[in-house]
């Protein structure tokens, strides 16, 4: 480290998070940029973001706000945020090493959002469940994305993260704003759906905690 990158983000998990972010392609952010025009200047591309992030420099642009309908009913829409592929990669790199601390915390009966978990896994577990029990407890949180509260998901983070740099980027992602049409919109509580760290880790770091 030095004090130009006073951060230990290494190059390497740069490169996996573009395999991944690669891998699931997506649709392009707020600057038009698709993964396929992200990859025709890839090394020059990774090596900015690397650099940016492990100097501490790296600002995520506003995400893009997509609604689209919510189950069957056409009325009711969902707000999706999609980042552009460069901030993607960035929530990878966060995601990968966070991850790794709050996997362990999890309930073996928890599915969402897991890796190597699915819910035709919790299907299984429901299936099998079913010759044992008569009774069925189901709940949901309305709106859980959309009212979460900043200060307590950053605290949950710390809490499991241990890492500066972690704590920095979520916060920045928490804060970034949406641009819907042509309105650039401001964010206190909630975040996204449609990015790679903000339903994947942030929730559940989250719900780990509270």
């Amino acid at each position: 480290m030095s004090r130009a990158r006073p951060f230990a983000i290494s190059k390497q998990s740069v490169w996996a998070a573009w395999l991944q972010v690669k891998a699931n392609h997506g649709a392009h952010g707020v600057d038009g940029q698709t993964v396929e025009a992200f990859e025709e200047r890839l090394g020059r591309n990774l090596y900015k973001l690397w650099n940016r992030m492990s100097s501490g420099s790296y600002f995520p642009p506003p995400v893009r706000g997509v609604e689209i309908p919510k189950g069957n009913d056409r009325n009711r829409k969902r707000l999706l945020g999609i980042p552009t592929v460069a901030d993607r990669v960035a929530q990878v790199v966060v995601r990968n090493y966070l991850e790794a601390q709050v996997e362990p915390c999890f309930h073996p009966d928890s599915y969402a959002y897991r890796p190597s978990r699915s819910a035709l896994d919790a299907v299984s577990a429901v299936r099998g469940r079913c010759w044992k029990y008569d009774w069925v407890l189901e709940f949901d949180i309305k709106g859980a994305f959309d009212h979460v509260d900043h200060e307590l998901m950053l605290k949950a983070v710390r809490q499991h993260a241990r890492c500066t740099w972690v704590e920095l980027y979520v916060e920045r992602w928490l804060k970034a704003p949406m641009m819907r049409g042509q309105e650039l919109v401001s964010r206190t509580q909630g975040t996204p759906q449609g990015g790679v760290s903000t339903p994947h880790t942030m929730l559940h770091t989250f719900r780990s905690v509270v």
